[in-house]
């Protein structure tokens, strides 16, 4: 079976292994790999992942710039990488930063309400949203129970504020928050990823939340490097879900956003 891992981060080599702690650090987490791509490739292709989507956040404005050139550059440099731009709300040129993120040939904006310090129904971010309306695609950290950023509430808020917003809510849409999350999102139009959930939830939470959700709004992700790709897949292959279920979650709903 085809694997597309829609849920993988990765930096510059020279700060890759302090990136990579930072991000384990805010979550009390011991990261399983180090994020360089040379990393990427080597774990996810020893678990059977073919295609990884690169998600980079820019704790401050300044850095969006860098890190959109960054990601450009490797997604240009492997065929297997797809990637996200990142925009901060703090960015002076939003809309500016949105056309070089998709004029460089990435997919939309990844945000992370929770570490970049902003709500995810900003209003500061209302122009990007209605600007990528039919152009682009959103992909958003959900949920986290020490915050009230990324509070799935937020992102519902978004979504129902613009309606032709394709969205990619993380983390079943509320790490740490599934119910609350799946009671909001249920009926909404978006996208939800179950990366960081197979380490939190038992197999049944996760098959329960998918068939709740729907098998066509799910996308495989990893969340590299906090977790092992590996790891990540045999969790994943263990959920009691059809074959039908197994194929449009590993690789079919993601070729639905990356093409």
């Amino acid at each position: 079976m085809r694997i597309i891992d829609f849920h993988a981060h990765i930096y510059p080599d020279k700060i890759a292994e302090k990136a990579t702690d930072a991000t384990g650090d805010f979550y009390g987490i011991t990261p399983a790999c180090v994020g360089t791509s040379e990393e990427l490739l080597k774990e996810g292709k020893r678990a059977g992942i073919d295609r990884f989507v690169l998600l980079p956040v820019a704790t401050r404005p300044e850095q969006a710039r860098h890190i959109n050139t960054f990601i450009r550059d490797e997604v240009n440099a492997h065929a297997e990488f797809h990637g996200f731009g990142t925009l901060h709300p703090d960015c002076a040129e939003k809309l500016e930063e949105s056309d070089y993120i998709l004029q460089s040939g990435l997919l939309g904006v990844k945000l992370h309400p929770d570490t970049q310090g902003f709500n995810t129904d900003d209003k500061r971010l209302f122009e990007v949203y209605d600007y990528l309306q039919g152009r682009g695609t959103l992909i958003v950290h959900c949920g986290d129970k020490r915050f009230d950023y990324s509070h799935p509430r937020r992102l519902k808020n978004v979504i129902d504020n613009f309606p032709k917003l394709r969205v990619i809510a993380a983390h079943l849409g509320g790490w740490s928050l599934f119910d609350e999350a799946f009671a909001l999102l249920k009926n909404s139009d978006c996208f939800l990823d179950i990366s960081s959930c197979t380490m939190f939830l038992p197999p049944e939470k996760v098959t329960k939340y998918i068939r709740g959700y729907g098998a066509d709004r799910v996308l495989f992700g990893t969340d590299f490097p906090l977790w092992s790709p590996e790891t990540e897949v045999k969790a994943f292959q263990r959920l009691s879900l059809t074959s039908e279920e197994f194929e449009k979650i590993a690789y079919k709903n993601a070729l639905r956003v990356i093409d």
